[in-house]
């Protein structure tokens, strides 16, 4: 539908809606480093995960409105608090302002890496209209079996649809670019970083989801295989995936992306699976000092 008239299934309409906007410590550690990434959270989301953990926002039911102007603040004032990059996490919905911001923001003589978190669940010209002003894209590669994405994500077209954003991800960013930064981290500046998160049962996906991107971008992409899947309390419709992962079958996706000559990977290790990742949506940074969006 179209929502400049109204609200689509994303849950929001096309006005900006920002949950957070806040350092955050637990991305991988090329990308938050010791100062934290400077961290967007939009609500609303374009996919519908039974086994969501951020639903407040994904479900657009937290958050603020703000406009393009507040946006290029809040660019700014993350760096003002040391970040490394700006990380748009879920601004799909909204990308047509999120580039137009980008721009304004680096005529102003912005000069951090932009960053999109994204589910992959992309059309391939949004992603094409995004060249040159994208410097790190993490995208998920969620199902490689399009009856998983449409059963636990409602995500009809998901497989094709993410290997085709991803491909172009890589083609506008073919080099992974790290710098030293005085503080002694190692960060990077450009790249791709694709993300797979293991689900229980879904052990042979996820090594074939590993396969298919070695065989197809070999050293050329960041893998980063994790472990922190967590039932949410509504999955009573879904008792195959109502469960934790076991260490065995985690070790085990491990085991095969080195059995495949992986090397560029980050994996989750000790008790990542009982910790939380999720940040209180309390709209920090979204509201700016003098109390305006």
């Amino acid at each position: 539908m179209d929502r400049t008239a109204g609200i689509g299934y994303c849950k929001v309409p096309d006005t900006l809606k920002v949950a957070r906007a806040a350092l955050h410590m637990w991305e991988e550690p090329c990308i938050s480093g010791k100062r934290g990434s400077g961290t967007i959270f939009f609500s609303g989301c374009n996919m519908g995960c039974v086994f969501c953990q951020n639903k407040k926002i994904s479900r657009g039911e937290t958050g603020l409105f703000i406009d393009k102007e507040r946006l290029i603040e809040i660019f700014f004032e993350l760096k003002e608090k040391g970040a490394n990059n700006i990380n748009l996490v879920t601004g799909d919905m909204f990308i047509p302002t999120i580039r137009e911001a980008i721009k304004e923001a680096k005529n102003r003589g912005f000069d951090l890496p932009f960053l999109l978190n994204t589910s992959s669940y992309l059309n391939l010209d949004t992603v094409k209209s995004l060249e040159g002003l994208i410097d790190i894209y993490l995208p998920d590669f969620k199902y490689i079996r399009d009856e998983d994405a449409v059963r636990y994500s409602n995500a009809r077209g998901y497989v094709n649809a993410a290997k085709e954003a991803i491909d172009e991800m890589v083609r506008q960013c073919p080099e992974n670019l790290f710098f030293p930064e005085k503080d002694g981290d190692t960060i990077m500046k450009k790249g791709v970083v694709v993300r797979h998160l293991l689900m229980p049962g879904m052990l042979i996906q996820a090594k074939l989801i590993v396969k298919y991107l070695y065989e197809h971008y070999g050293d050329g992409i960041y893998l980063s295989l994790m472990n922190q899947y967590t039932p949410n309390g509504e999955l009573s419709g879904y008792p195959e995936i109502d469960r934790k992962v076991s260490k065995r079958d985690y070790d085990s996706l491990i085991t095969y992306a080195q059995t495949l000559g992986i090397t560029k990977a980050f994996v989750q290790v000790g008790e990542t699976a009982d910790e939380s990742f999720i940040p209180e949506f309390d709209c920090e940074g979204v509201i700016n000092n003098n109390g305006k969006l």
